[in-house]
């Protein structure tokens, strides 16, 4: 349990990340999405993790196939399947 939020990062350099979720008031995971595993990930989510410190960085891409990983043991920056991630959501 716990109070969560979801957010859009945006800095004054435009860099941009799509989702920042909190837990309790603390930023907990960001995640950037894209279309293809074959994009390199984004240097944007890098910076945000240093600056807000969070426990994941995940980039999603809709194109991969499932694995089956729990990501959320993950504490690095890593690009995993969006099947994977959404079903680890829940």
């Amino acid at each position: 349990m716990g109070d969560y939020g979801l957010f859009f990062l945006r800095d004054k350099d435009k860099r941009e990340v799509d989702f920042l979720v909190s837990k309790d008031g603390e930023p907990w995971f960001i995640v950037e999405v894209k279309s293809s595993m074959k994009q390199p990930l984004s240097s944007s989510l890098e910076i945000f993790a240093r600056q807000l410190k969070v426990d994941h960085i995940f980039q999603v891409a809709i194109d991969a196939e499932y694995i089956n990983k729990n990501v959320f043991e993950l504490k690095r920056p890593v690009i995993v399947p969006a099947k994977t991630f959404l079903s680890q959501l829940v």
